[in-house]
């Protein structure tokens, strides 16, 4: 296998990634943008397009591709059979009825974080949370840009750990790590950011008058799909097994209370797969388009000049974390970003020993910060957009300054480089040579590991 300096280096390789950035910011959809940049990527190289088209089908085709896109369809599946039979609506008001009215915005910035933990989705929780918490919130005299900023804050938390976040599958599978492992990660950045501003949610949200909440009903049975997946993801269960038992559960508790007849499941479960279909292609295409790339020069270029600014473990890491982040400042995507910076930022963590949970952890983390924070990103321009139906005049660059768990996530994410509180790595393993796929560092790990063990 050749090494890294024998590697073929072309910067003109990546015009394909430049391309989809600019065709996404002149209005093209995400999908087509991607397969016009495909198109071209094809035109670099001198190998005949059968060769290409064989080489873009192996990236495609890649093992870890593939259990993503099938982990996508599930986590799809779930949503939408769990929403159909009223578990989103359950979770909502549950949460809704627990909360005392004078925290109502701290008590709509916890339901958003369980509600979006729980379905995997910040958009899904934002279009849930949003006219019931602005309409509560009218009566109430509450802050409607700072309610805003907790409920959009509230739902990026979800989306970034969620164990069925698409933005979790695909940073996870992308650095061949498991999902649970990159949850831990992410998480302990993610508390103390999320317990900082619930604090200050519950000092400067407090309302004018107290205005009771009524008619919140809700089952508890329809809350245990949710239940059902968290827990068994978190005791380690495969990923694909914990969607398939979700997906079985929220159908026998539909059919139990009536919810929906079998035809509107197998309706549903159609449904959540094709509400998949963006990520689906976008990954699929993608993986093609990364492994030609690839081989044409340009990750190897990337990578080269990144080198140049990257001196250690530290600054590696930072050039991921500025990876990721330009990239989806760039497309609003953070599902795209993360996957268009994956195979790069799994070099980058090869050659400067950054354990690759570490790296899927930064990848998720800050593609969320910086989704949550543009103001063309589709979390608050739905927030927006909904508040407006209710005559709450908001533009996403008023809410903005008030998106304080994104910031503080930001700001304890970068903590979290030079005070490694987060950083996966075990006194044991130094290299945690297991979680790495490249054939021709597994032996000299191993040596590394046995030359270890007898220093000891």
């Amino acid at each position: 296998m050749a090494t890294n300096t024998e590697k073929k280096s072309n910067g003109l390789a990546l015009v394909p990634f430049v391309l989809l950035v600019v065709l996404y910011l002149c209005g093209f959809p995400m999908v087509t943008a991607i397969l016009v940049s495909c198109v071209v990527t094809f035109f670099f190289g001198r190998a005949k397009i059968g060769e290409k088209f064989s080489v873009f089908a192996k990236g495609a085709g890649d093992e870890g591709v593939l259990i993503m896109l099938m982990i996508f369809a599930l986590s799809g599946a779930f949503s939408s059979v769990a929403t159909s039979m009223g578990g989103r609506d359950a979770v909502v008001n549950l949460g809704l009825s627990l909360v005392p009215p004078q925290f109502l915005i701290a008590g709509c910035f916890v339901i958003a974080m369980l509600m979006s933990t729980a379905c995997g989705t910040s958009m899904g929780t934002i279009a849930a949370i949003t006219p019931i918490a602005v309409g509560v919130a009218q009566k109430g005299g509450l802050d409607m840009l700072l309610l805003l900023g907790a409920v959009v804050g509230g739902a990026m938390f979800g989306d970034n750990l969620s164990f069925i976040s698409d933005t979790t599958i695909a940073a996870a599978r992308g650095q061949n790590v498991e999902m649970r492992d990159k949850f831990r990660l992410n998480f302990l950045i993610a508390l103390p950011a999320a317990l900082i501003t619930l604090v200050l949610l519950c000092i400067f949200g407090q309302p004018e008058t107290v205005v009771p909440l009524e008619g919140l009903s809700y089952s508890l049975i329809k809350v245990v799909p949710y239940v059902v997946v968290l827990v068994m993801a978190l005791v380690g269960m495969d990923v694909m097994l914990v969607m398939a038992s979700g997906i079985v559960v929220a159908f026998l508790i539909g059919i139990f209370t009536g919810s929906f007849t079998p035809v509107d499941f197998a309706n549903s479960v159609w449904t959540g797969i094709t509400d998949m279909d963006q990520s689906f292609y976008s990954s699929l295409l993608i993986a093609g388009m990364a492994k030609l790339v690839e081989e044409a020069g340009g990750i190897e270029w990337l990578v080269t000049n990144m080198r140049k600014v990257m001196k250690s473990n530290k600054s590696a890491q930072l050039g991921i974390i500025g990876l990721v982040g330009l990239t989806d400042a760039a497309i609003a995507n953070n599902t795209v970003a993360i996957i268009v910076a994956n195979p790069i930022a799994k070099d980058v963590s090869r050659e400067y020993n950054i354990d690759p949970r570490r790296t899927a952890s930064l990848l998720d983390l800050f593609s969320c910060v910086v989704q949550g924070i543009v103001p063309h990103g589709g979390q608050t321009l739905l927030a927006c957009t909904l508040a407006a139906s209710y005559g709450v005049t908001a533009t996403p660059i008023d809410v903005i300054p008030f998106l304080w768990y994104c910031f503080l996530m930001g700001v304890f994410g970068l903590i979290s480089v030079f005070v490694p509180f987060s950083d996966g790595a075990t006194h044991k393993d130094p290299w945690n040579w297991e979680y790495d796929c490249a054939e021709s560092k597994v032996e000299e790990k191993k040596a590394v590991l046995e030359h270890l063990s007898t220093e000891a």
